[in-house]
């Protein structure tokens, strides 16, 4: 078993709230992450996938068909979103980055197996000190 991980990047706003809260309430639980006016993030994604080395071809996965992939199923329909409004992936879900995970995962896992391999885990770094990684 071997394991090969891509890396994409990609800018995005999103606020914490739950909207049957007041914005008091939503301060004391989700702290400056519920500006109103919301804020953003540099993310970056790391997918990691598992399988066998192809014999004729020394790769678990075309890395280029795999980039593809992910800037089309992920980052085209986030950099540069407001997540918790324009980002279909996301509608009806809190614009956590454990959720943000979650949902990549999701757009990703199927695709990855038409590729041949499958999804290991998705990490998604939303600063230098925070990130969730996602095992599916």
């Amino acid at each position: 078993m071997i394991y090969i991980t891509r890396r994409e990047r990609f800018n995005a706003a999103h606020r914490l709230f739950r909207s049957e809260f007041s914005d008091e309430k939503n301060m004391a639980v989700f702290g400056k992450c519920s500006n109103p006016n919301w804020h953003g993030h540099n993310y970056e994604l790391f997918v990691t996938l598992r399988g066998e080395v192809d014999p004729d071809t020394g790769f678990l996965v075309n890395l280029k068909a795999l980039s593809k992939l992910i800037k089309t199923r992920i980052v085209e329909k986030i950099d540069h979103k407001n997540i918790n409004l324009e980002v279909d992936f996301m509608k009806g879900r809190m614009a956590s980055t454990e959720n943000l995970a979650i949902a990549i995962w999701e757009e990703l896992e199927n695709p990855i197996q038409e590729l041949g391999s499958q999804l290991h885990s998705v990490k998604v770094y939303e600063s230098e000190n925070n990130y969730v990684e996602y095992l599916g």
